[in-house]
C-alpha cells in the first residue's frame, strides 16, 4: 500500500515565529526540518514546537524549524520530498516510511520506564458497552488510519474475538468508523457522545480533562507495541543526524526533563533499535500495507 500523497493534500500548519514550510534552508549542515504529527490537538502542539525547536537549536548549533502535518501520511511525504529531514511518528508509518524510501530510525519514547505500550478500545462509563461484541452497529473514532495503536492494533482485538476479519468488513460490523485525525480528537469524539467508542494509545486517556477522564474506560487492550519513534530521510547528513541524537538524549538529564512536555510527553528517549519493530512490519504485512 503506497502513502504517497498529492502535495496539495499534504499542506501543513506552519510554526508562527520559525521558517514557513515551503521555504528550503541554504544548505542542509545549515538546518533541521522537523515534522510533527497531530497526535494532540495542533493548536497547542504548535506552541510546544516552538518552544523545543528553539532550545533544540542551541544544542545543535543550527536553526531548527518545525510544523505539524496533516496526518502520519503526510509526514512520510514531507521525507520523501526532503520538505523535512526528521519526524516524530508511530511504529507503523516508520515501517512504511522504511520500506518506501529508507527511512532511518533515530530514537525511541520512553514510557512508564518501557519502550513499549498498547493499544486500547475506549468507551463511556454510562455506556453500557462492556465487550468488543456490544459495539455491533455503533460508532467508533479511530485515530488515523496509518497508526498502529491509533487503528490496526485495536481492529485486531476485534480480529481475535471472531467479530470481523480485517478493515474490509469493519464497516458492516461497526455503525460508523470514522478517523478524528489524532489520539485526542478521537477520545474526546467518544467522551462527548459522537462515537460510542475510540481506539488509541493506552495512554490517550490522559489527553481529556480530568472530569472526562473519570467518564472513561477500556474494554480491550491489544498486545504489547513498539513505542512511538523519531526517523530520519535516509540522507540527512549522518553528521547533522548525530547531533540532533545528542540533543535529544540530553531530554534524560535532570534539568532538561521539564522541556519533554513539548514532545508528547514521554519519559525520555532511547536510540532506537530497527529489530524492535519486526512485529509492526509483520502486522503491516498481515493487513497488505507491506509486501
Amino acid at each position: 500500500m503506497s502513502i504517497r500523497l498529492s502535495r496539495r493534500k499534504a499542506m501543513i500548519l506552519s510554526v508562527a515565529g520559525v521558517l514557513s514550510f515551503g521555504s528550503r534552508l541554504a544548505a542542509q549542515e545549515e538546518g533541521l526540518r522537523l515534522a510533527f504529527i497531530p497526535q494532540e490537538n495542533p493548536e497547542k502542539l504548535l506552541g510546544d514546537i516552538v518552544a523545543i525547536t528553539g532550545w533544540l537549536a542551541g544544542q545543535i548549533g543550527v536553526p531548527v524549524e518545525g510544523f505539524v502535518t496533516i496526518d502520519h501520511a503526510a509526514a512520510v511525504e514531507a521525507l520523501r520530498n526532503g520538505d523535512a529531514d526528521i519526524s516524530f511518528m508511530g511504529a507503523l508509518p516508520f515501517v512504511l516510511a522504511e520500506a518506501e524510501i529508507g527511512a532511518v530510525p533515530l530514537l525511541s519514547e520512553v514510557y512508564r520506564g518501557a519502550t513499549s505500550y498498547n493499544g486500547r478500545v475506549f468507551v463511556r462509563r454510562d455506556s453500557g458497552i462492556e465487550t468488543l461484541a456490544d459495539l455491533r452497529g455503533k460508532d467508533i473514532a479511530f485515530a488515523d488510519p496509518i497508526s498502529e495503536s491509533g487503528y490496526l492494533y485495536p481492529l485486531e482485538e476485534f480480529v481475535e474475538a471472531g467479530l470481523v476479519t480485517g478493515p474490509g468488513d469493519a464497516e458492516a460490523f461497526f455503525g460508523r468508523i470514522f478517523f478524528a485525525g489524532g489520539y485526542q480528537q478521537a477520545m474526546q469524539a467518544m467522551a462527548e457522545g459522537l462515537v460510542d467508542a475510540s481506539g488509541a494509545g493506552q495512554y490517550a486517556d490522559l489527553l481529556l480533562t480530568p472530569q472526562q477522564q473519570a467518564k472513561v474506560t477500556w474494554i480491550a487492550e491489544s498486545e504489547p507495541i513498539p513505542s512511538h519513534v523519531v526517523i530520519a530521510r535516509p540522507e540527512l547528513d549522518t553528521g547533522l543526524q548525530s547531533r540532533f541524537v545528542d540533543a535529544m538524549m540530553r531530554l534524560n538529564e535532570a534539568g532538561n526533563r521539564n522541556l519533554l512536555r513539548y514532545l508528547y510527553g514521554p519519559d525520555g528517549y532511547v536510540r532506537a533499535d530497527p529489530k524492535a519493530y519486526e512485529g509492526v512490519r509483520d502486522m503491516a504485512r498481515r493487513y497488505g500495507l507491506l509486501e
